[in-house]
């Protein structure tokens, strides 16, 4: 086992093109995405996700698919797609499973969930079950630090997790069980739905989900309760 990004295993192939009906419809999406943007070559990130949502990763068809949609070649969509590590350049689970061992996350215990789930299932860093179920991720930061340790599962939040219930969560997973995150949506959807959302097309989930919790607004409700207040910005205090 290794921590290094895995390819393609021997003898694995990548389809070289779309067939007419699904190129069809990526380009009606794609021309909708291009419309959201004053320049069409702005609209390549949100076409990757697009080009993810059909194939699981960005397939060498999608980047030519993509690069033929923006007038792009193929050289400066891969660039894009190489520099971002949400794109994905081999096949990718159902559930990305993406733990955080950034500093507070790494001393809350994030390091010792890390070390747990690469036992527990088999894999490393960018490697993927063998029933193509999960994803493995070492995250640098999910920017959720008041919930520390957390673990994200297509880009929603697992808070304040432990070793046993990373497992159970990626156990549920594998089962095919309904999980719940902490806060957000009330739902995890697959990767490839998740991908469709990044690509701006709605699945209607916004509004699930209650306001800021409580370690969140820790720090505004001491500053309340003291009376606190910003500091003036800019000439603000100057007039």
């Amino acid at each position: 086992m290794t921590d290094q990004p895995v390819g393609r295993t021997a003898g694995q192939t990548h389809a070289t093109a779309y067939d007419e009906a699904t190129r069809d419809r990526l380009a009606a999406d794609a021309a909708a995405i291009a419309a959201r943007y004053p320049q069409q070559r702005s609209a390549l990130l949100p076409l990757l996700h697009l080009v993810q949502a059909e194939d699981g990763y960005v397939s060498p068809r999608g980047i030519t698919f993509a690069a033929e949609t923006l007038g792009l070649t193929t050289a400066e969509v891969s660039a894009v797609a190489t520099f971002y590590t949400q794109y994905k350049r081999h096949p990718n689970g159902t559930y990305t499973v993406g733990v955080c061992t950034t500093a507070l996350c790494a001393i809350m215990g994030g390091d010792a969930i890390w070390e747990e789930l690469v036992e527990h299932l088999g894999i490393g860093n960018d490697q993927t079950t063998d029933d193509g179920a999960i994803t493995l991720e070492r995250v640098e930061c999910n920017a959720a630090c008041d919930y520390a340790p957390v673990v994200m599962v297509n880009w929603e939040f697992f808070d304040n997790q432990t070793p046993d219930s990373a497992v159970a969560l990626t156990d549920d997973l594998r089962a095919g069980k309904p999980v719940k995150p902490s806060r957000g949506a009330n739902t995890v959807v697959t990767f490839k739905d998740m991908s469709r959302v990044l690509a701006g097309f709605s699945d209607g989930r916004a509004d699930e989900g209650g306001d800021a919790g409580a370690a969140t607004l820790a720090g505004l409700q001491v500053a309340h309760e003291n009376g606190w207040t910003a500091a003036p910005y800019g000439d603000e205090g100057t007039k």
